[in-house]
């Protein structure tokens, strides 16, 4: 693999080594987000309808937000590549097989996945099944 990261569909999915990460997190739409601080939230995106921010939810709840979805993390762990193609949609059929939402975060090395909060261990297990059909 290339310091850019990995581009072969089959050997991401193979080595992709899905990692659920502990705590519930939450996605919030704020017009400014002057009153929370930089290292609490996970990231953040700005749309022309608001700020997503995506916290953990107690520290949203310790800051009184409002939000209608409970999430468990899920960080797929193998070095993908920006431009890999096919990942994603590769791992959302499969999840969306078994009824699971994902709401997908690209990062510069890894993957993110949000699920609802109930179906983490599920994904996780539909995730690693998808990884050893490629091995």
């Amino acid at each position: 693999m290339n310091k850019e990261g990995e581009k072969n569909l089959e050997e991401l999915i193979k080595h992709m080594k899905p990692k659920l990460n502990d705590g519930e997190y939450v996605f919030v739409s704020l017009p400014n987000i002057d009153n929370i601080k930089r290292e609490d939230t996970l990231f953040e995106f700005k749309e022309a309808a608001g700020i997503t921010v995506v916290l953990e939810k107690s520290k949203a709840d310790n800051l009184k937000l409002k939000y209608h979805f409970v999430a468990s993390w899920i960080t797929l762990q193998v070095h993908s590549a920006l431009e890999a193609v096919g990942l994603t949609a590769k791992f959302s059929v499969e999840l969306a097989k078994y009824n699971i939402c994902c709401n997908v975060v690209a990062g510069y090395y890894h993957d993110h996945i949000f699920v609802d909060k109930t179906d983490g261990l599920s994904a996780i297990k539909v995730l690693e099944q998808l990884a050893d059909s490629y091995k």
